[in-house]
């Protein structure tokens, strides 16, 4: 008989090579199993029973080992994802996937709050199989996790349906259903005492979750708290570096603004100081903005670059001298060339729809150095302006007293009265002398810029304009036109007379007579408010200067007729103009009027029956003659 050691001895053996292998618990048992059946003696099975006992302790104790050894594992790899700050839905769903390996279940995931929709959603999962429990969201309060978010603690049911400790709502149940599962543990995520989301592991039958499972849950949802702290940290210390970034541009971008303001402002600021004039500063203008510069003066004339129609800048104008600052209009940039509350112009740019402040601030300080240059031409062209009307006044009053002498005057002070000039006469419509000192200031804006003299004399503004070398101007066109624009400027209608080109002393003070005529004659006429030239009028102008009843004249020597075509609707008037126009020939006369030459015969039997049978003598026909001129100059 073997010794009891003996006998025990392969079955010890045996038990350690199933240590050693890591084989099943059921495969130590078999060990005790086969000894009873070789027969083995009680002392033997007894030791062998022990020794079975001893090894699965040492069996369960390896397999603690190893399961810690893992989840050692597992932590050190999450830790080491968090150190390498890898992105928080990578380490989140390494997190979460190992939760559901670690704790061998069938799914695992993990929930957020919403702050902007006030509830909770799945943000990963691992495990599912359901559409319906992915996309799951979950009011603040409600399930296991609201449990777990409202208590901070870890909350385990090992079957979920029937489980009331917390509150079901049929979203949820359906969501759970779904997905099948039964068993569930859910855990915080906590970050200074305040749940900031809930870590999940659930089965799909049941199952009780022991201690170890929930310490080692509630470590992976530390580890999840800490990658989420860490994600908003990095996030917020991004957000700050895009923000001194962003205001480091700003300060770069504003000290490189007012170096270039500097720049700008002293390259102005030179141009004016070396005598500059308004297109000078333009084109310096548009260099430093990279666009197209245009000046208008008040009445919408330019002053420098293209032409621009006024009517098309007065809302924008306005708008900007309302606002103190330059405004868009359409592709362009408007900006109001204000001293005070006195608008000297607009300046316009062209060619930059898109305006940074700085440049804007830019267009805007060139509008001030404009209008501080006009301010300063303006000053200078009425000092000038008033030296010059003394030389225009003496030249009106006495030009027979010394007429080399006034000619040297002029020379020294840049008027050179040997050069043909036209006189132009205006007065104010009305005939109100108080607005005579309004009417001066706007001659003098109207002659700005040009070498004329404006002054008062009299009861009118006698304004001396230069014409071209080699030309004589235009007198009838630039009464009118000075007429239209004095209005503009001094705000209410003004008559302009004017005579024929002159020079030398003793010519200029007869054209200013001339002038002074056609103005008497177009007030005489009921033309008060426009601008005419004695050449115009002809011998009416001197015949009327002095002030007859035009309109009576008419009236007594056309009467008749006049009262005939209102009444009738026949064309009297017209045909006896027209008869006196063709030198009283009636196959000319029907030319003129496109009739039938019987029909002309009829008309002037008719004029006969109605003026007498002398209206064809040469005294009558004169005075008829000079009432139809008169008739047709005063606009009837």
């Amino acid at each position: 008989m073997n010794h009891p050691d003996e006998g025990a001895a392969p079955a010890l053996r045996r038990l350690l090579d199933l240590l050693a292998s890591g084989a099943a618990t059921e495969d130590f048992a078999e060990v005790l199993a086969d000894a009873r059946r070789r027969g083995a003696p009680a002392g033997v099975l007894a030791e062998i029973d022990d020794a079975t006992w001893q090894a699965l302790r040492v069996h369960r104790t390896l397999r603690q080992h190893r399961r810690r050894e893992a989840e050692l594992t597992a932590l050190f790899d999450t830790a080491g994802d968090l150190a390498a700050s890898r992105e928080l839905d990578t380490v989140l769903q390494a997190i979460v996937r190992r939760a559901r390996m670690l704790l061998g279940t069938d799914t695992a995931y993990l929930t957020l709050p919403d702050e902007a929709a006030g509830d909770t959603y799945m943000r990963v999962t691992d495990g599912s199989v359901s559409v319906l429990f992915q996309t799951l969201r979950l009011s603040l309060g409600d399930g296991l996790g609201g449990l777990v978010a409202q208590t901070a603690r870890p909350y385990a049911t090992p079957d979920y349906r029937t489980d009331e400790r917390f509150h079901h709502t049929g979203t949820i149940d359906a969501a759970v259903l779904d997905e099948g599962l039964v068993a569930i543990i859910g855990v915080p995520l906590l970050l200074g005492g305040q749940v900031i989301g809930v870590l999940f592991a659930a089965d799909r039958s049941p199952r009780a979750f022991s201690p170890d499972e929930v310490a080692l849950l509630c470590t992976l949802a530390a580890h999840a708290a800490i990658a989420l702290d860490t994600a908003k940290s990095l996030a917020d210390t991004r957000a700050a570096l895009a923000e001194l970034n962003a205001a480091n541009e700003l300060v770069r971008a504003h000290s490189a603004a007012v170096q270039r303001a500097e720049q700008a402002h002293d390259r102005l600021t030179d141009l004016v100081l070396r005598g500059a004039e308004v297109p000078d500063v333009a084109a310096a203008v548009a260099l430093l903005l990279d666009g197209e510069i245009a000046v208008l003066d008040a009445e919408g004339e330019p002053l420098a670059g293209r032409p621009t129609p006024a009517a098309e800048l007065a809302g924008a104008a306005a708008a900007s001298r309302a606002e103190g600052r330059s405004v868009r209009h359409g592709g362009l940039w408007v900006c109001a060339v204000l001293a005070g509350h006195d608008a000297l112009g607009t300046m316009v740019l062209r060619g930059r729809p898109d305006l940074d402040d700085a440049d804007r601030r830019l267009f805007e300080r060139a509008s001030v150095v404009t209008a501080l240059l006009l301010l300063l031409r303006r000053s200078v062209a009425e000092t000038e302006n008033r030296v010059r009307g003394e030389l225009l006044t003496d030249l009106l009053t006495a030009p027979e007293r010394d007429p080399a002498g006034l000619t040297a005057r002029g020379r020294r002070l840049g008027v050179d009265l040997a050069r043909p000039h036209l006189v132009l006469v205006a007065e104010p419509a009305d005939g109100d002398g108080d607005e005579r000192g309004r009417l001066a200031g706007a001659a003098r804006r109207y002659l700005f810029g040009s070498r004329g003299v404006g002054a008062e004399h009299g009861e009118a503004v006698v304004l001396l304009v230069p014409l071209e070398a080699g030309t004589t101007g235009d007198p009838e066109g630039t009464a009118r036109q000075a007429a239209e624009r004095l209005a503009r400027l001094a705000g209410f209608p003004v008559t302009v007379g004017t005579g024929r080109p002159a020079a030398g002393p003793r010519a200029l003070a007869a054209a200013y007579a001339e002038g002074l005529r056609c103005v008497r004659a177009l007030r005489v006429l009921g033309r008060a408010g426009e601008g005419a030239s004695a050449g115009a009028l002809g011998f009416l102008g001197v015949l009327l200067g002095d002030g007859h009843d035009v309109d009576g004249f008419v009236g007594a020597t056309l009467g008749p007729l006049l009262a005939y075509d209102a009444r009738r609707g026949t064309e009297l008037v017209r045909t006896l103009r027209a008869y006196f126009d063709c030198g009283g020939s009636l196959t000319r006369a029907k030319d003129e009027l496109h009739v039938h030459v019987n029909t002309v015969v009829q008309r002037l039997d008719r004029v006969e029956a109605l003026l007498g049978r002398d209206w064809s003598r040469p005294e009558r026909s004169l005075e008829l003659q000079l009432a139809l001129r008169l008739q047709l100059l005063s606009g009837g």
